[in-house]
């Protein structure tokens, strides 16, 4: 299966410039995978003004990646600013090749440091979605620093993780290891998709990447707007997986 992996900077809170941009990088490329990819609050940077940019999953930035998602013929990963009552959520939401939104996740760990927690909601539940029997476990930036969402996804024996983000370039070096660190001990894909330039207090250099089973580094790219495509091989991970059956002992406590 072919991903392609959309990393980007976006234009801060500017939904309708943003949109542009997308759809302009797209028309660029010659290639696509039958997935793509995009950041963590894909339309907005990672912005704590909740209540102006947030949307319920049947609005204008939902619309946008259902259209894409029906234009490319692909399943769309994007990441939404989600309101529901007086809730809002960091999400990421799944559109199938016919637009349709197929599911969604909640960022279980607002990033406190930067008082996401006082503006979003926290997830309560893993997500697990699946493309032509590849299972998918859903994760979004600072879940990354807590294995325990992981393992879940690996006592389900996802093939990949995505992890979609805003991490900045002052921490990079921990993005890149832990991406390594949860492929390597959940023996399964992990596709992290950052963002590159600056918000209103932060620069980012992206460094969006996949890892394979084994934790190799099969792509990764610096300071750059573009899409990465490569391929996933679900084969391949059930290989690694009976070769070195380390799954099997973990303990879950």
């Amino acid at each position: 299966m072919k991903i392609s992996l959309f990393q980007y900077n976006p234009e801060w809170e500017n939904k309708s410039a943003n949109r542009n941009k997308i759809l302009s990088m797209l028309k660029e490329k010659s290639e696509l995978g039958e997935v793509l990819i995009f950041p963590e609050m894909t339309l907005t940077g990672f912005t704590m003004n909740a209540s102006a940019m947030a949307e319920d999953l049947k609005s204008e930035t939902v619309t946008f990646f259902s259209g894409i998602a029906k234009n490319y013929h692909a399943n769309v990963f994007a990441g939404v600013i989600e309101r529901e009552g007086r809730n809002y959520f960091n999400s990421l939401v799944h559109l199938n090749p016919g637009g349709k939104l197929k599911i969604k996740y909640r960022k279980i760990h607002p990033f406190s440091f930067s008082t996401e927690n006082k503006y979003y909601k926290g997830g309560e539940l893993p997500t697990i979605t699946t493309i032509s029997a590849i299972k998918i476990g859903l994760s979004i930036c600072y879940d990354l620093r807590f294995p325990e969402l992981f393992r879940f996804y690996a006592k389900e024996r996802v093939d990949v993780i995505i992890n979609i983000a805003n991490w900045p370039d002052t921490r990079i070096d921990h993005w890149r290891t832990l991406l390594k660190a949860r492929a390597i001990e959940n023996q399964c894909y992990v596709a992290g998709v950052n963002r590159v330039g600056n918000d209103t207090k932060l620069h980012y250099s992206g460094f969006t990447s996949l890892f394979d089973p084994m934790g190799k580094e099969i792509v990764a790219i610096e300071n750059k707007e573009t899409m990465i495509t490569t391929a996933i091989d679900k084969n391949y991970v059930k290989d690694v997986r009976k070769k070195l059956p380390f799954l099997k002992d973990m303990s879950l406590i």
